[in-house]
């Protein structure tokens, strides 16, 4: 079972940050920071507050509590990047942090014993934690994105309508 699991989750990984990249291309530089209302968060503190997460779950992963003392996590609800390559450089470091954290991880690291704001948590289940978040706050972005986009938003899955045209492609294939 611990064999695949490492590779599995480092896919399932990719698999939402290209989701994410995917919805965030199709939106106007001005509506990355667009929100619906003062209480809800644009997909620019969405981003934010997802690296800020990595960042502190990730770095030294294996070491240190997943909550740093450096963490701001309230600014990372500010709406305060102002270019798209401001967005982008704030995700692509949580993205490579994570992603240098569990490069090096083996199937003996799964149940090594970490800790998350003192909560004791095994890697295994660490990485579960924020496989789960990091999912929720994609569909957050992703959701954002058909909202502003409306009708002009190209699908990243299977368009309305066409799931019957989808599964006969996939079913008149061989398994794989």
């Amino acid at each position: 079972m611990y064999d695949h699991y490492l590779e599995s989750a480092k896919k399932q990984f990719h698999q939402y940050k290209m989701l994410g990249e995917r919805a965030m291309q199709q939106i106007p530089d001005d509506k990355l920071f667009w929100q619906y209302n003062p209480e809800s968060n644009s997909i620019g503190s969405i981003v934010k507050h997802l690296s800020g997460n990595m960042l502190s779950r990730f770095t030294d992963f294996l070491t240190t509590d997943g909550e740093k003392p450096w963490r701001d996590r309230d600014s990372e609800f500010q709406n305060d990047f102002v270019t798209r390559e401001e967005l982008f450089g704030k995700w692509n470091a949580g993205w490579k942090c994570l992603s240098d954290a569990l490069a090096p991880l083996t199937t003996r690291d799964l149940q090594k014993t970490i800790y998350i704001r003192n909560e004791q948590h095994s890697v295994m289940e660490a990485i579960n934690r924020q496989l789960t978040h990091y999912a929720y706050h994609v569909g957050q972005i992703v959701f954002l994105g058909k909202m502003i986009r409306n009708e002009k938003w190209e699908s990243l899955s299977i368009p309305k309508g066409n799931s019957k045209q989808f599964n006969e492609g996939k079913f008149s294939n061989p398994k794989s």
